[in-house]
């Protein structure tokens, strides 16, 4: 196991690139930091190419099973330093974990279906927080799937990473035009629920039980034209307050839960 000591190892150098867009683009690479966030790759068979390690920021006892496994996978370790460490770190308490995973390619095709399909799409999502957090909330909902439409945050931001906590690995998801999507949701006969403030109907009286895909948009305008058009369900969440709308991902999460609900008594009928 190699340590690094210097800032300006080219190993450290690199890998702190792929906190830019453009760089995880070029090189089909992305940064994964932290210990769940990790061991979640790993068991979704993330290949993981480097893991770079500081025992002194462990937080339990856990680490070095883990560290063993992507060891015996393949993947060149090395220790850092504590000031190292935290240079390559984004997060302001690091765990002494950072790993440079190679992306995975994951098409519309990939998504299989239980009996009745549940799905999300993301249009546009701008915060990688959000888009985070949505895919955490799809995890434990149980959807098949999560399709990001016309990405404006890539999927392998470390912050998307982050606020997943790992769930990025747990499902599949999926980067694809609207086009292609709206084209491939009506191949597989799946209807879509639009949100928006503007729908006349309320989320909890709108029918989630058949295959559905809930679409959620922007956190500024919402979904665009073309997919409200494509809508069979438009729904609404009630505001009791002075705020016409929800965070994104907290509308997401209550859209997702309903569907649960319904379907959960559906089958119980």
């Amino acid at each position: 196991m190699l340590e690094i000591t210097s800032l300006q190892n080219p190993k450290l150098k690199k890998a702190q690139k792929l906190t830019e867009r453009r760089e995880r683009n070029e090189t089909g690479l992305f940064l994964i930091e932290g210990y769940r966030e990790l061991k979640r790759a790993f068991e979704g068979k993330v290949e993981i190419q480097t893991l770079f390690i500081c025992p002194e920021l462990f937080l339990g006892s856990n680490e070095q099973a883990l560290i063993n496994q992507i060891d015996r996978s393949g993947a060149e370790i090395f220790t850092c330093s504590s000031s190292v460490f935290h240079k390559l770190s984004y997060r302001d308490r690091p765990d002494g974990l950072v790993a440079v995973a190679k992306q995975m390619q994951r098409q519309l095709r990939d998504i299989s279906f239980r009996d009745t399909p549940f799905l999300i799409i993301a249009e546009a999502i701008e915060k990688p927080g959000n888009l985070g957090t949505i895919l955490r909330s799809a995890d434990a909902a149980g959807v098949d799937g999560v399709i990001v439409c016309d990405r404006c945050t890539d999927i392998y931001n470390p912050n998307v990473v982050r606020a997943s906590v790992g769930t990025l690995f747990t499902l599949p998801v999926v980067e694809a035009t609207t086009e292609e999507t709206l084209l491939w949701l009506k191949e597989k006969q799946i209807q879509i629920a639009a949100a928006t403030p503007s729908a006349q109907e309320e989320f909890t009286d709108a029918d989630f039980k058949g295959a559905i895909a809930v679409a959620v948009g922007t956190e500024q305008l919402g979904l665009s034209d073309l997919w409200m058009q494509e809508a069979a369900i438009r729904v609404r969440i009630p505001m009791h307050g002075v705020a016409d709308s929800l965070n994104v991902a907290t509308a997401t999460t209550l859209l997702l839960y309903e569907a649960v609900r319904q379907r959960a008594c559906h089958l119980l009928r």
